[in-house]
């Protein structure tokens, strides 16, 4: 029943876009889908703990009429899902004024995160993402609008501005505009990701599985290893096809392995109807996240089917060309991995001092939460759960939160 209504309200929104005459403006959007795997595929339920380096004037979920800080740490019972849906933004080209309603649909996931302001719903968290009458304001159209917002932050939500789309102005209730370059949103989703990635008990190679309905192209599998990586590439995998690719050893400096894959990247993300400044401006807002993490990854492109089915977006009127670009992330723990956080935790739990340290170097960062549950699940145990999570809570804390608490 779920699905059947689903797929109606796709199709629904497929017919209104096709069928509504087209106005004379283009809409791009570009985001990224991630989702944690263990070795055997399983698609894991994570709460990173702590949100991405958002600017203060962004709105969050649980203060949808003011800014939210410019770092949240989140308690390990919150926002818990299989998807982290990451800075989808939506640019607009036009060459006269033009207004648009933007209405986004996510049925299996919330939105956390926005800007500008939305129109406030009334029914929960699940409501459609709307913004109505949006102002597309052409570049060197009078009158100019006023600054964009800035925290001085070195958030990497500016990389995005580095477009040449229109400038976009949206009406608040109290009479006043907030303007920016694009709309902004982000969310968790409780849907599997269409990659199913396994890994051999040697860590020597990764087995690609197209699970989905639709191709899936532009695979990069990277391993990344201290100040060294590897990089491996499969160009596409048709529905239910398996694939099997030799993990590149992490031998190359990391720093020319980065470049070489941003490059890469760009030329992907064009290839699938991105402007070049649009592809460049994802990639540099994700560089770190995607090439620096320790780990192993696999960063691949999403069809366009695909994200209309799961984030449905109707404009009206109807742009006159709208690409859609989603980029999914597959992030991998090895067994190797779960092994030394394991004894991360052990040590933690012994009251250890250095294994908080030792815990940070590991590099699993946001993804431990992952680990653990996993581990949780296998083997509960309360006592390995009350270290379990102390050490996450200590490791992962901000330096600048660690340090208001020892002053304390």
């Amino acid at each position: 029943m779920i699905n059947t209504m689903k797929t109606k309200l796709f199709l629904a929104l497929v017919i209104a876009r096709l069928t509504a005459p087209a106005a004379d403006f283009v809409a791009h959007e570009w985001g990224t889908f991630t989702s944690v795997q263990g070795a055997d595929g399983v698609q894991l339920e994570w709460n990173p703990f702590i949100t991405a380096d958002l600017p203060k004037f962004v709105y969050d979920r649980t203060r949808p009429n003011s800014a939210v800080p410019p770092f949240v740490f989140e308690t390990k019972s919150s926002l818990v899902s299989l998807q982290r849906m990451e800075t989808p933004v939506i640019y607009f080209y036009a060459d006269k004024p033009t207004t648009v309603d933007v209405n986004v649909q996510f049925p299996n996931g919330i939105v956390t995160e926005w800007y500008p302001q939305r129109v406030v719903m009334t029914n929960g968290l699940r409501s459609p993402l709307r913004w109505d009458k949006v102002a597309i304001i052409p570049p060197g159209d009078a009158p100019h609008p006023a600054p964009l917002p800035n925290d001085k932050s070195k958030s990497h939500y500016y990389a995005a501005r580095e477009t040449d789309a229109a400038m976009l102005g949206v009406s608040l209730n109290d009479g006043k505009t907030e303007h920016e370059k694009f709309l902004f949103y982000r969310g968790i989703g409780s849907f599997q990701a269409p990659l199913r990635v396994t890994m051999d008990p040697n860590e020597a190679s990764i087995h690609l599985h197209n699970t989905g309905e639709d191709e899936l192209k532009h695979f990069f599998v990277l391993r990344v290893k201290g100040d060294r990586a590897g990089l491996a590439r499969v160009n596409r995998l048709e529905p239910d096809k398996r694939e099997s690719v030799n993990l590149i050893e992490p031998r190359q400096p990391l720093s020319e392995i980065r470049m070489d894959l941003a490059r890469q990247m760009r030329a992907a993300l064009e290839s699938e109807g991105l402007y070049p400044r649009e592809a460049n401006a994802m990639v540099e807002t994700w560089r770190d996240s995607w090439f620096d993490e320790q780990g192993v990854r696999v960063l691949y492109i999403l069809p366009g089917a695909w994200t209309d089915r799961i984030l449905p977006l109707l404009l009206k009127p109807r742009p006159k060309e709208i690409v859609r670009v989603m980029v999914g992330r597959a992030e991998v723990i090895t067994p190797t991995t779960e092994w030394e956080l394991m004894k991360q935790i052990v040590r933690h739990s012994q009251a250890d001092p250095a294994a908080v340290v030792d815990f940070q170097n590991l590099g699993i960062g946001r993804f431990a939460d992952a680990i653990v549950r996993r581990m949780l699940g296998r083997a509960p145990s309360p006592d390995f759960n009350r270290a379990a999570w102390g050490l996450l809570e200590t490791g992962l804390r901000p330096a600048s939160a660690q340090s208001e608490l020892a002053a304390k």
